[in-house]
């Protein structure tokens, strides 16, 4: 998914060792309103035609109602924001308005880069979203660095056909339970196929995520981003039970943890595969991909002991604390921010909008799309994780957390291998 940015190891280490460089950032930037008719940078990461025309036209009618206030918009990548952030941070080139993703943000308001953008947010949309998700986006001191707009959460798509010749019912409820999701797919494996696939070639998000779901926290952070770790057998709960289906059970194609989501997609469209777990936004592609007569559904949110709870991860809007007009910047966020435009993006990227006012009008847009609902109502349950405000996470992350669950995943290292070097690794460098 090109949503997720990847920190390179360069990167991360041009992170850390231009900490004085990078400490406050250069905050040269006016805290009042700027004099007199301003441009302002926007450099967004939207890429899909639908979602790129989408913030096009919230910018061009902006620009028609606010001639004082005229926003520039540029292109970025999620494969290399963070890297390229850290470049503009530290040559003071970086866009007035950045769009990014909550897990990568906050060692940059960390470092003093972002500007506090809550004096200037309006009521609405500050009761617009859930507390749990403006944590995501909150500093221990309380300033609010971003805006969450777009949120993704990890869902099983199911071929109805073949939930019906194994005689199973398509599950309709509020959740769908670990267990229940296990023995569905011992139940669907035979003749050459499996009970599920699950692209997991980058597995740290949807474990660090779902994690949340058995009480897994792994962390627990302090104010000032430092943290400890913890890998415990509710932290272990879901890399375990996935290595189990796919080499104790065989319910679970072992070659799919190798892959990306799209590369398991035509498996699924295939009939390879009667489920598929994957992020949300997957489902616009299994839309157009699908051949004619495939039936298919997503399931209620995978349950484990804690509840169906996953890791909100939003996607963000901030201000740079370079910027010269911040509170000019902070108004745009605010109108792109309105339940038009979020719904807008949202069916674009078919993303779960932060606001529940959104929400509410994709619900209302989507009535003759039935697989919306039970998305929307995976978004539910997101709350804010330690993870997302540890400030060595990305560098443990892409040293640590993706190789060695990369290396389980391909039955080469012991679940107590995973715990220890795990816990050694974020040792290692925090």
């Amino acid at each position: 998914m090109k949503r997720k940015a990847l920190l390179g190891l360069a990167a991360a280490a041009a992170l850390l060792l231009s900490g004085c460089a990078l400490n406050g950032g250069d905050n040269t930037s006016s805290t009042e309103s700027a004099k007199g008719p301003v441009t302002l940078t926007f450099q967004s990461l939207a890429y899909q035609d639908s979602t790129v025309a989408a913030v096009k036209d919230i910018v061009d009618t902006w620009n028609k109602k606010n001639p004082d206030i005229q926003i520039k918009l540029t292109q970025g990548t999620w494969d290399n924001v963070h890297d390229q952030l850290v470049t503009q941070f530290q040559g003071g080139t970086a866009p007035d308005i950045i769009h990014d993703e909550s897990s990568d943000i906050m060692g940059f308001a960390q470092q003093g880069y972002l500007a506090d953008i809550s004096k200037y947010l309006s009521t609405d949309v500050r009761n617009a979203v859930s507390k749990d998700v403006w944590d995501t986006v909150t500093t221990a001191d309380g300033k609010v660095v971003a805006a969450p707009t777009l949120l993704q959460t990890y869902v099983v798509f199911a071929n109805t056909d073949a939930l019906a010749a194994a005689n199973i019912s398509t599950p309709n409820g509020k959740e769908l339970s670990w267990d229940d999701f296990q023995d569905m797919a011992k139940k669907l494996t035979g003749d050459g196929k499996f009970g599920a696939g699950w692209g997991l070639k980058q597995p740290t998000a949807a474990v660090m995520n779902t994690a949340l779901g058995f009480g897994g926290t792994f962390f627990d952070t302090k104010d000032d981003g430092t943290a400890t770790i913890h890998v415990g057998d509710n932290e272990l709960a879901v890399p375990e039970r996935i290595h189990a289906m796919a080499f104790d059970d065989k319910s679970l194609d072992p070659v799919s943890l190798t892959q990306s989501g799209t590369d398991v997609l035509p498996g699924f469209l295939g009939g390879k595969y009667a489920m598929y777990v994957g992020g949300n936004f997957l489902a616009q592609q299994i839309t157009e991909s699908a051949p004619d007569g495939f039936k298919w559904t997503v399931l209620p949110p995978l349950a484990g002991s804690a509840g169906a709870t996953q890791a909100a991860n939003p996607q963000t809007i901030s201000v740079s604390a370079q910027s010269k007009a911040p509170e000019q910047a902070a108004k745009f966020i605010d109108y792109f921010m309105s339940a038009e435009n979020q719904a807008k993006l949202a069916e674009g990227d078919w993303l779960i909008p932060a606001s529940k006012p959104a929400r509410d009008a994709v619900a209302a847009q989507t009535k003759g799309t039935p697989v919306w609902k039970p998305m929307l109502t995976s978004g539910e349950g997101l709350a804010s994780a330690p993870f997302q405000k540890a400030k060595n996470y990305p560098q443990w992350k892409d040293q640590y957390a993706t190789p060695l669950l990369q290396q389980y995943f391909a039955n080469s290292i012991s679940l107590d291998d995973l715990r220890k070097k795990l816990s050694d690794g974020w040792s290692s460098i925090g």
